[in-house]
């Protein structure tokens, strides 16, 4: 695959002037965080390697970009979950689809006790210290467009699971990260630093509602329907709404002080949106 410096438009939320870092735009197939978080395992040579173990739900993310480092890497990738809805082994739709098709092996079980020596395990999410290899590219990358643009009160903000690209953002950026915590709440996400790194963390931004991962919410809906019409580009419906609504909250603390220029990581992710949307249309038949 051709890894690309992925491009940084312009887009208006809200009546503010945001730029977009477009991850999702690396490439067809492997694009987003989860391509910089497994790009080490591209570029780098295991000669043991024939298998890839992880675990995780059957819509992630970082299943299906596995999927497609095996397809390019030529290993088996097995993948472990707690339990497939019979909906969506009947109809596979999204991550789910897309990963068998690249020959994914899934399985309804226990990760092995015991794993031998050809065999890579990849920890859920992808959260663990070798993503930093493809997150400083992108910090990297980050750094050369704000010293081409002389920006002087920059922060850069994305969304988190693990936080692993948060972190590692933080640890190669001199600007300052901001995130929020999607999979938990604000102190699962802490803990996820500490597992990584000891110190210079992102800043975590409070929610004021508490939200429950996968859950379906009319105002995330919304969200992603106002940001696709307004700006014609698609974000991903589990992490992205509640990453603008934050992003919106936290500007308004600005009021008639001048606001930082804030720089949105747009991670991908747009795949699982098929099942996502179906879900939301037949909550919400009116929207």
């Amino acid at each position: 695959m051709k890894y690309i410096n992925s491009p940084v438009q312009e887009m208006t939320f809200n009546h503010h002037k945001i730029f977009l870092k477009r991850d999702d735009l690396l490439d067809v197939d492997f694009s987003g965080n989860k391509a910089r978080k497994f790009y080490y395992y591209l570029c780098n040579e295991f000669p043991k390697i024939t298998r890839v173990i992880s675990h995780g739900s059957a819509q992630s993310n970082a299943m299906y970009s596995l999927s497609v480092l095996c397809n390019l890497r030529g290993w088996k990738f097995d993948y472990y979950v707690d339990h497939i809805a019979s909906f969506l082994k009947q109809n596979p739709v999204g991550n789910f689809k897309a990963a068998l098709n690249n020959g994914m092996n899934i399985h309804e079980d226990k990760i092995p006790n015991v794993l031998d020596e050809q065999t890579l395990f990849i920890p859920e999410g992808g959260a663990l210290k070798e993503a930093q290899y493809g997150i400083e590219i992108l910090a990297n990358e980050i750094e050369s467009w704000v010293k081409e643009h002389k920006f002087a009160n920059l922060k850069v903000f994305l969304p988190s699971g693990t936080g692993t690209t948060a972190l590692y953002l933080q640890k190669y950026l001199s600007c300052e990260v901001l995130t929020c915590a999607c999979v938990g709440d604000e102190a699962y996400l802490q803990k996820q630093f500490d597992l990584l790194e000891p110190r210079n963390h992102p800043t975590i931004l409070p929610r004021k509602k508490k939200y429950h991962f996968g859950k379906l919410y009319k105002e995330f809906y919304e969200m992603y329907q106002n940001l696709l019409e307004t700006t014609k580009i698609e974000f991903d419906l589990l992490y992205d709404p509640l990453g603008f609504t934050i992003l919106q909250e936290y500007l308004k603390t600005f009021k008639n002080k001048e606001l930082p220029t804030i720089l949105y990581i747009h991670q991908g992710g747009i795949l699982g949106n098929s099942s996502m949307v179906s879900r939301y249309k037949n909550k919400y038949e009116k929207l």
